[in-house]
């Protein structure tokens, strides 16, 4: 079967001794999509082999398929303190940029540290979506 460029966001994380080891990778817009390996990179491969199977088996019995990021809008509210919110304005303006391009650089940077933790944490230390993808997939 040909294996398809993986296209949808996934995450990958350690399994426990309980759960037999190695990792697991899992396609959240995709209910049941997962594979796992001994290694993220044979992960990601064996994950290739579980989308295609399981776009292939949606497609025959036509089933919809949700689109990439289908559960999410890009959008979210979110309330500060007046004064938070007044150094993020005054931030965003020494910096030259809009106050939205600030918070999402801010936390960008901030969700990438907490994923760089270490393995042992049992929180994914892989998540990989867009850009990120191109380059999880030049390496399996």
């Amino acid at each position: 079967m040909k294996t398809p460029r993986i296209e949808y966001p996934f995450e990958i994380r350690p399994l426990s001794k309980e759960e037999g080891g190695g990792y697991v990778i899992t396609f959240p817009d995709l209910p049941g999509c997962r594979s796992d390996g001994g290694t993220p990179e044979e992960a990601i491969k064996n994950g290739r082999d579980a989308l295609a199977s399981w776009l292939a088996v949606a497609a025959e019995f036509g089933d919809k398929i949700p689109g990439p990021f289908g559960a999410v809008s890009g959008r979210f509210v979110q309330r500060l303190p007046r004064s938070l919110h007044a150094q993020l304005i005054a931030r965003a303006k020494a910096e030259g940029v809009s106050l939205n391009t600030l918070i999402v650089s801010l936390v960008s940077l901030g969700l990438g540290q907490r994923i760089e933790r270490p393995a042992a944490s049992g929180r994914p230390i892989k998540r990989s979506t867009g850009r990120a993808a191109k380059s999880a997939r030049r390496s399996a």
